[in-house]
């Protein structure tokens, strides 16, 4: 390829072995993406999807109140809102709901005459909600990419490239990823320009970077021309952010995706609700977009000084536990932590003792908890294998979000523990440094 011996050995130790492979993530082409016809229920999917649009009924859109959700939810909501005016969205609040589909949102659904409902990035655990909307008259489409249980939801359609009967070749799609799968394949199906979904994947490629998937195969092709589109032609929401950020415009890089729009648009759904943050993605008028990117650019900060402090707090806690040194994993509690943070917190406690660490608040009488793990432990097993003392879990193998009782909170604990000492290896908990080469 004319390049480097420093840059061929740099691709070939990301596993691209060949001189195409490496042609390919060089230079990404939408032409290589996947059918989205491969993922199992998809034909499904846009059969009802069809129906729904073609006799007007009314659809609901369901996404998490994390950066994912709410870019899957405007992807969705503004991909659909051309074909439809039956059209509404709902995100959960993380204090008063949770995570995942609530009957909160199936009963709102049915309150506003929703007969349809698509979750975004959640629902692929929600068995008994997917039955009780059902029996309300709902069905529901379920895109997520999250870890399946052992039983799926009797939905319409699961969407999840993850699940075992899934022959779909790339499972590391986010959960906006799966929701505009599902785009790719009405606008396939029904012979709509391809060119109406470019301008969405500036709303991809924001989760791709704030949901930490890898930046291979499909996502990196997705990313790549998001962060175009977001340079050429942003929404007037995202650039209203990139303004307040203070980012030089169209010079932004996956970087600035991670580190300064990412965290902005999820210390709506943090600190206060993740609809603010959808009202911001979709709106079109730029007065509104400022002042919706001020607020959230002053969320942004309270969150900073809240995940500070509980940084602070929790150091200080296993400082004084005379157990801690014996223990292979991190499980921390306050009843007044903020839950937005706890995931953040969570992660540095991890990068500081290179431990799989669990961090709980208490938000309406229950313990919510967010897990995150060290490479090579699967901490949604781990957690999966403390299932009877836990009232719901969710995530995938390096994060986990959970609600359990706060008298549970002892044995959890150790039994997670116990766990951890099983399964965790030296090399898990080494903190290395890795380097390709020498240049």
């Amino acid at each position: 390829l004319n390049i480097s011996s420093a840059a061929a050995r740099m691709l070939v130790v990301r596993n691209i072995q060949s001189a195409e492979e490496a042609r390919q993530f060089i230079r990404p082409s939408l032409d290589k993406l996947h059918d989205p016809f491969l993922m199992k229920d998809m034909d499904k999917a846009i059969e009802r999807l069809h129906q729904a649009l073609t006799k007007d009924e009314k659809i609901l859109i369901y996404g998490d109140y994390d950066v994912d959700g709410t870019t899957a939810v405007a992807v969705i909501y503004r991909f659909l809102s051309p074909l439809t005016s039956s059209l509404d969205y709902y995100i959960p609040d993380r204090y008063n709901e949770g995570y995942g589909v609530s009957a909160q949102g199936i009963d709102y659904a049915a309150e506003q005459g929703c007969t349809l409902i698509i979750t975004l990035d959640c629902g692929i655990k929600a068995v008994e909600k997917v039955a009780y909307a059902k029996s309300k008259g709902i069905d529901v489409i379920v895109c997520d990419h999250h870890t399946p249980g052992d039983k799926l939801p009797a939905a319409v359609a699961v969407l999840n490239m993850k699940r075992e009967d899934c022959p779909y070749p790339y499972k590391d799609l986010s959960g906006c990823g799966v929701g505009f799968k599902l785009a790719q394949a009405y606008t396939q199906q029904f012979g709509l320009p391809f060119d109406h979904l470019l301008p969405l994947l500036q709303l991809l490629a924001m989760s791709i970077a704030s949901d930490i998937v890898p930046i291979t195969g499909e996502n990196r092709i997705l990313a790549h021309y998001g962060i175009k589109q977001i340079n050429q032609a942003p929404f007037a929401g995202i650039s209203a952010v990139i303004d307040v950020a203070g980012i030089e415009a169209k010079k932004l890089t996956i970087n600035e995706l991670v580190y300064k729009l990412g965290p902005r648009i999820n210390a709506c759904g943090r600190m206060k609700s993740g609809r603010a943050a959808v009202e911001l993605l979709l709106t079109d008028d730029a007065t509104f977009a400022r002042q919706q990117a001020e607020e959230v650019n002053q969320q942004n900060e309270e969150r900073r000084d809240c995940d500070t402090e509980t940084t602070r707090e929790a150091l200080a806690m296993l400082e004084e536990d005379a157990t801690f040194a014996q223990r292979r994993s991190t499980v921390v509690y306050a009843p007044h932590w903020h839950k937005g943070v706890v995931g953040i917190v969570a992660s540095r406690l991890v990068d500081r003792y290179a431990l799989p660490c669990v961090v709980i608040s208490m938000s309406n009488g229950i313990g919510r908890g967010s897990a995150r793990s060290v490479k090579g432990f699967n901490i949604f097993a781990a957690v999966e294998a403390c299932a009877e003392l836990l009232d719901e879990f969710g995530g995938h193998e390096l994060a986990v979000g959970l609600s359990i009782r706060r008298s549970d909170i002892p044995a959890f604990r150790d039994k997670i523990n116990a766990y951890a000492k099983a399964q965790l290896t030296k090399d898990m908990t080494a903190i290395r440094y890795e380097a390709d080469c020498t240049v």
